[in-house]
């Protein structure tokens, strides 16, 4: 049965566990990264070839209070992703959808895709997920942690969670989760949602309006027209 990450940024506390345990799983080597000159406790900025999960800081006033929204960013393994239908017309199968999770997955071939054809598939993500390793030229982001799913463990991001925030199953029960959690959430937080539920195998539940969060967390309209043109 096809896989879901329910991801609950009501119980994330920003201890980037998820983002740590990511890349030691995929052996990255550590990367510089920088904060004192722009802001932000986020660190690294934004996903790149060597973190493949970042987990992003919004900070925002109400009322005079402040609030602190966390949002662990990585792919979100669309149902019908728009980045295999940008590679497609470049390398047939550099981007290939796992038959039994439903995971999509870059391969081997993402290296032969020219920068041009990068920089679509890019433009195509409605999450601006796709990076570039300059070195090696292969495009690359989370891959479900398939060796791990197949053999029936979790995801590394879903193991070392101390939260509750993340979680991974069949899609039929995290959808489940997802509704049932939101229903709880929602006596705190009226205004709380589920993210492009239907499109997508993360499926985040946001606790403030959508304006609160990063700017590619959930599918805008003119980015959702733009990868269907």
């Amino acid at each position: 049965m096809s896989k879901t990450f329910f991801i609950d940024t009501s119980r994330c506390t920003a201890c980037r566990g998820c983002q740590v345990a990511c890349k030691e799983w995929q052996g990255f080597k550590a990367n510089y990264t920088k904060q004192l000159d722009w802001g932000s406790h986020q660190n690294p900025p934004d996903l790149n070839h060597l973190n493949y999960k970042v987990v992003k800081f919004t900070e925002f006033k109400i009322k005079d209070r402040v609030f602190w929204n966390f949002f662990p960013d990585s792919c979100r393994h669309c149902t019908e992703p728009p980045c295999k239908l940008a590679a497609d017309g470049h390398v047939k199968d550099a981007v290939v959808i796992d038959p039994a999770t439903g995971a999509v997955i870059f391969t081997d071939k993402t290296r032969k895709i020219s920068d041009e054809g990068f920089l679509m598939m890019k433009e195509y993500c409605p999450y601006n997920v796709p990076r570039r390793d300059p070195e090696t030229k292969l495009i690359n982001k989370c891959d479900m942690c398939l060796e791990r799913v197949e053999v029936g463990q979790v995801p590394m991001c879903v193991k070392t969670c101390p939260t509750g925030t993340m979680n991974f199953g069949d899609r039929d029960k995290m959808i489940a989760l997802a509704h049932e959690r939101l229903a709880k959430v929602k006596e705190e937080f009226p205004e709380a949602t589920l993210l492009d539920e239907d499109s997508v195998r993360v499926i985040y539940l946001i606790t403030h309006p959508r304006k609160m969060y990063p700017h590619f967390a959930a599918i805008d309209q003119h980015k959702k027209n733009a990868s269907l043109a």
